[in-house]
């Protein structure tokens, strides 16, 4: 009796997958379910497990204009309260500094012409809308010849990689003293049209040399206002970002994309674990 009566009121459990994470009891006791059942359970946990904070983000740029125009809205109904309860309340018209009243009513119409002002700053500073650039020039694909095909196996995963998930849209590997990968847009020459060349041995400007220096990245987040860029004359014209990822002790990458800003700090901290897998593969061929 008193085995059974244990085994009766002992609590449930959740049982455990293998990753952790609770999930249904298995065996004879789970019944059936349905691949839209299984869907919408989903669906609901992942709203459930939504942080508030992106639920308010994602709500403030749905409704920006509105957002905006809050504090005037607060600021005017605060400056009509205030009128209306000097009117009704019986209060006299002139401001006594005597009066706890008139000072609370100073304060407050004060806060509220300061909320008016605000709204209206909002309302007409807003953000500039940055669109990606369509790169000015002509597409190329150079690979040193010599280069081994595991090399090039990856070098070209390099690339597939940079334009699917950033925004990159020139890509230059140097490495060794030669130009081992020239694909993308290119500047092109104004004779034939044709893809500008790499000289790597000219390629020792003050970005390069602060890239072999320093040993780190550096992200020219808006190229345009950088006089560095005329040392990078095989690049778009229009190239709006850059990122230099020096590549070990021999090389450098060089990165171009077509937005202002475009590269995030996740995509220059994945830049330069790929220069580190380049150098270890590049060191080999």
């Amino acid at each position: 009796m008193e085995l059974s009566r244990g085994i009766v009121s002992a609590p449930l459990r959740p049982v455990y997958s293998g990753h952790g994470r609770c999930g249904p009891l298995s065996g004879a006791f789970s019944p059936p379910q349905s691949s839209s059942t299984v869907e919408v359970r989903r669906c609901c946990i992942s709203k459930a497990l939504q942080p508030r904070q992106e639920w308010v983000e994602g709500w403030v740029r749905r409704n920006d204009t509105l957002v905006r125009g809050l504090p005037i809205v607060v600021g005017g109904a605060s400056l009509v309260a205030v009128l209306l309860n000097r009117a009704v309340s019986g209060i006299a018209a002139v401001t006594d500094a005597s009066s706890s009243q008139s000072r609370a009513d100073i304060l407050t119409l004060v806060l509220s012409v300061t909320d008016i002002l605000a709204g209206l700053v909002w309302l007409s500073i807003r953000p500039k809308s940055i669109s990606p650039a369509v790169p000015e020039g002509v597409e190329c694909k150079r690979v040193l010849p010599g280069v081994s095909s595991s090399a090039l196996h990856e070098l070209l995963w390099t690339w597939d990689s940079l334009t699917t998930a950033t925004c990159c849209k020139s890509l230059v590997i140097v490495y060794g003293g030669n130009c081992v990968l020239q694909i993308g847009v290119a500047a092109g020459y104004p004779e034939d049209g044709n893809a500008l060349n790499v000289d790597a041995q000219k390629f020792i400007g003050s970005l390069y040399k602060s890239a072999m220096e320093s040993k780190k990245q550096s992200y020219l987040a808006n190229l345009a206002l950088y006089p560095g860029r005329s040392e990078l004359p095989f690049l778009p014209a229009n190239t709006q970002a850059l990122i230099l990822q020096s590549i070990g002790d021999k090389g450098v990458v060089i990165v171009g994309g077509d937005t202002i800003r475009g590269f995030t700090n996740i995509d220059q901290a994945w830049i330069a674990m790929i220069a580190d897998k380049l150098d270890a593969t590049l060191s080999k061929s």
